[in-house]
């Protein structure tokens, strides 16, 4: 599993990061909601799965899934054609519906926090629910989309490279996090974080993974970013934190829903869901937080 998973690292990372890096800003947005959209048709089984149901007589979920993701691919058509890629960043501004979706993103991962600590408490009242489910799917994958094209697109026309950076900041927050909880909590893992949610992940995995984000970004910014040191430790920190509760959330729906995995298309990582599931939360945190701290 461990061979499977780096192997198909070693494929995505560059892929992802030629995207970021070479992708003019509209191809870049393309390529995003495509993942959005894998994301999308990943999470209609959640949408689909009720807890009453054993897994194996549950009916075909294919409409579920379709009408999920199209609804979804509308929202981001929707958004892309209000707001234009130049009209993003503004003197320095970023678009107040950019803005405003952010701030939802932000106030949907407090929720979600809340949900992950107190599961199985509270279940009821949305995992029969397919309007909740579904609701809570569009508040996970638009900031994640808008948070990331936002990142991007920040001073574009002056200097095209400065946003492609910051979304690899993202990603060396996140991947540190997780590739530094992986390695730590198998070496030293001995208390459960959130058992009844994710019963693999340990306190001590988390906070290595967490000082692993940091001593990285520190490297990193010595280097690239520049960022004044409080803010990047405020940054790397929440961020980090934030992507430990996306894991989680996408857990706690993956349990729910009786599925292991939420999809097969990455060999030794399950599916697309599962490998940005952090990113979900970290990407509009890392927006809203370099927009309040850094902008």
């Amino acid at each position: 599993m461990l061979k499977q998973r780096i192997l198909t690292a070693l494929v995505l990372a560059p892929l992802a990061l030629a995207g970021v890096f070479f992708l003019p800003l509209a191809w870049f947005g393309l390529m995003v909601g495509v993942v959005a959209l894998i994301g999308a048709w990943e999470w209609g089984a959640f949408v689909a799965a009720k807890s009453s149901q054993p897994i194996e007589s549950r009916p075909n979920d294919s409409l579920i899934r379709s009408v999920f993701t199209v609804s979804l691919a509308l929202t981001l058509i929707s958004l892309a054609v209000v707001v234009p890629t130049e009209a993003i960043w503004q003197s320095n501004q970023l678009h107040p519906l950019y803005l405003s979706v952010l701030m939802v993103g932000a106030l949907w991962w407090v929720c979600s926090v809340l949900m992950v600590l107190k599961y199985p408490k509270g279940e009821a009242c949305w995992t029969n629910n397919e309007f909740i489910k579904a609701l809570f799917g569009q508040l996970t994958l638009v900031p994640f989309w808008i948070g990331i094209m936002a990142i991007r697109a920040y001073d574009y026309d002056n200097e095209p490279s400065r946003g492609a950076i910051l979304v690899v900041a993202t990603f060396v927050i996140v991947w540190g996090a997780d590739i530094g909880a992986y390695f730590v909590g198998r070496q030293f893992g001995r208390h459960k974080l959130m058992p009844r949610v994710s019963p693999g992940k340990t306190m001590e995995g988390s906070a290595g993974g967490m000082v692993t984000a940091l001593l990285a970004s520190l490297v990193a910014n010595s280097y690239f970013y520049h960022i004044e040191l409080t803010s990047l430790l405020v940054l790397v920190l929440v961020t980090s934190l934030a992507s430990v509760f996306g894991d989680l959330s996408e857990s706690l729906f993956k349990r729910s829903a009786g599925i292991k995995d939420s999809g097969t298309i990455l060999p030794g990582h399950g599916g697309i869901l599962d490998r940005i599931d952090s990113l979900t939360a970290a990407v509009p945190i890392f927006a809203l937080c370099y927009l309040m701290l850094v902008v």
